[in-house]
């Protein structure tokens, strides 16, 4: 068992994972309401052709409640995806790739961008607070280490995808957040009290599906599209609309 207050995870995931991306709700929460105990790794799996199967994407829209829009890959179809994977890997080099990671998801998901090449992949790692080092990424992604380790990461996972292991115990990233939280307490976590208003997620996590506060805020049904909406009329949050959904900031 991992030591108290450390939450070991293994995440088996990857930038074009549609159901990773479906997952984002849960794994926003967990690492709000287990603030600063979450030890993440990331194993990149790969993609092959399952990350441009526009109907996987819906099917995952449709379960989550997550935003998605397919029409990029349907109209044109990355070159690749595993060069998003490599750059997450070369991002690690400098740190926690977990915010680029999530730059990366939202611009395949809800922004219709081929982040399958150099320039626009780093172009996404200039949004991403705290600021990485641009230039030393760009000399990384010509380098063996990132395609090292993303070989490893490839052997590690052998396929599996939207999967976590919490200190050693396999959780499916489509399991209900009771499983996340029982096994993020069992690994000796200690949950960080209530829930987090919607201002307040929405100023720490950055933007925010619907679908992500409600999880985080524990507001379920129509409560967060209604506080969303409320905090819009007074200019508190800002809206931008996505196919199936919006995006929401702190104004």
């Amino acid at each position: 068992m991992a030591d108290v207050g450390v939450v070991a995870v293994t995440y088996f995931t990857d930038p074009w994972c549609p159901w990773s991306w479906a997952a984002e709700p849960k794994l926003r929460r967990l690492g709000t309401e287990f603030a600063g105990q979450l030890a993440i790794t990331y194993v990149i799996a790969g993609m092959a052709d399952a990350g441009v199967q526009p109907r996987a994407w819906l099917e995952a829209a449709a379960r989550s409640g997550m935003p998605a829009d397919p029409r990029g890959v349907m109209d044109a179809p990355p070159a690749a995806t595993q060069p998003a994977g490599l750059a997450v890997k070369a991002v690690a080099e400098q740190g926690d790739p977990g915010p680029y990671l999530r730059r990366l998801r939202e611009a395949i998901f809800c922004e219709r961008r081929r982040p399958d090449r150099g320039e626009a992949l780093l172009e996404l790692a200039r949004d991403v607070e705290p600021a990485l080092d641009v230039g030393t990424l760009a000399i990384a992604f010509g380098s063996n280490g990132p395609v090292e380790a993303l070989g490893a990461d490839l052997a590690r996972a052998a396929g599996r995808r939207a999967v976590l292991e919490i200190d050693g115990a396999a959780v499916d990233a489509g399991a209900p957040y009771a499983g996340w939280r029982a096994a993020a307490l069992a690994a000796g976590g200690e949950p960080a009290g209530s829930p987090l208003g919607v201002e307040a997620a929405l100023r720490s996590l950055g933007p925010c599906a619907t679908a992500e506060v409600a999880e985080v805020c524990d507001l379920p049904g129509p409560r967060a599209p209604a506080e969303l909406w409320r905090l819009a009329l007074e200019w508190r949050a800002r809206p931008r609309a996505v196919l199936g959904g919006e995006l929401w900031s702190a104004a």
